[in-house]
């Protein structure tokens, strides 16, 4: 598979980040997809949020806090580092003329990505060799139990007969 040149590469980047419609997000995922060479190279690290930490050394530890209050500050404070969960509130179908927007910054932001990760030789060895692999495998298992910490933080509030956000929130048809 061809990557695209260097040229094309930095047009597509300019022109995404010149939009005024660009979303912050996208250009976030521009700015990543930039410093991946850095990121491989071990040299820019992801900080991993203290809370996810937390999980990582106990994911299924009892609550400091085991009161609705108290399960609900946890999993705000979790929801923050991950993201909305899988019975976060739905949001409206968005536009044919939103999703193409969407596939269009997302296709730019694969070109700079698989441009940038071309620029470094061997790139798997140099992963490991740096110690970045191990480093994405770490973020990768704080998120894993952060996930999980939030679960069972959810299904113990659940049992205590919780609202949400320390309990799962009701499936809407």
């Amino acid at each position: 598979m061809r990557t695209p040149g260097l040229a094309l590469t930095l047009l597509l980047t300019l022109v995404a980040c010149s939009k005024p419609e660009a979303t912050p997000p996208v250009a976030h995922q521009l700015a990543g997809a930039v410093v991946t060479p850095l990121s491989d190279l071990n040299l820019l690290r992801t900080k991993i949020p203290a809370v996810l930490l937390t999980a990582l050394q106990a994911p299924y530890a009892p609550p400091a806090d085991p009161t609705c209050a108290g399960l609900a500050a946890e999993v705000q404070l979790l929801d923050a580092a991950l993201g909305e969960d899988l019975d976060g509130p739905k949001t409206p179908k968005p536009s044919l003329a939103d999703r193409g927007r969407t596939e269009l910054d997302e296709a730019a932001v694969g070109a700079v990505k698989s441009s940038a990760e071309a620029l470094i030789p061997f790139r798997g060895w140099v992963r490991k060799l740096t110690g970045a692999e191990r480093t994405s495998r770490q973020v990768t298992k704080a998120i894993a139990a952060g996930i999980v910490r939030r679960a069972y933080l959810k299904g113990l509030g659940q049992a205590q007969g919780c609202l949400p956000p320390a309990a799962p929130r009701p499936s809407q048809p």
